[in-house]
Formats: structure tokens, C-alpha cells, sequence
């Protein structure tokens, strides 16, 4: 399974569109992801044996986004994801809170 498909199956149930880099949808809710970096994490015999991959997953909101927040940080970390940082925003132009939280994870 890819990546990509890991992450929307295991946002899926919290009920809010998951969307992979935009979203057209009308939901006032929603969360974006994109992979920002990969890597080797293992070499072994000059072959990459694990690769380390960096994802951000944005959750958009008109509301308090609180609550969504815990649950997507609960469901990555038991789908194998290690959080690395998080940051609350707001964005002026559309008036939406917007939370990006940033995940690791090895395969």
C-alpha cells in the first residue's frame, strides 16, 4: 500500500475530507497532506534498505480544530507515524484556522 493511501485510510474516519496536496470540496473542515522530504534512513551494501519520509498533514477549519487535531495525532501515531513538529496558523485572506502538523515514518 502507498503511502498516500495509508494516510487517507487512516484519516478517513474522523468524518472530514482527506485530500492529497488540495482540496476542491465545500466542506468548512478538511485536511491536506504532501510529502515534503524522503531519504535513506538504512544503507546497507552501498543499497538503500529503509527510507526515512516526511509528511504535513494541514488541517483547515473555520472552527476550533482542537479536538481534530488529538484525534489526527492519536490515528498517525498508531498507523506508525512519529509527529516531529506542529504549528497553529491563521489565514488572513480566506479567515480559516489552519494547524500543520508535521510526521515521520520509516519503511
Amino acid at each position: 500500500m502507498s503511502l498516500n493511501k495509508m494516510i487517507i485510510d487512516t484519516l478517513k474516519p474522523l468524518g472530514v475530507p482527506v485530500a492529497f496536496q488540495t482540496y476542491e470540496g465545500k466542506e468548512k473542515t478538511y485536511i491536506t497532506f504532501f510529502e515534503y522530504n524522503q531519504f535513506p534512513a538504512l544503507n546497507a551494501d552501498d543499497e538503500e534498505q529503509q527510507t526515512a519520509h516526511f509528511f504535513q498533514i494541514d488541517i483547515w477549519s473555520k472552527t476550533d480544530y482542537t479536538d481534530l487535531a488529538k484525534q489526527v495525532k492519536e490515528r498517525m501515531r498508531t498507523a506508525g507515524f512519529r509527529r516531529t513538529s506542529e504549528v497553529d496558523l491563521f489565514e488572513q485572506e480566506t479567515k480559516t484556522y489552519h494547524k500543520a502538523i508535521r510526521f515521520s515514518y520509516v519503511d
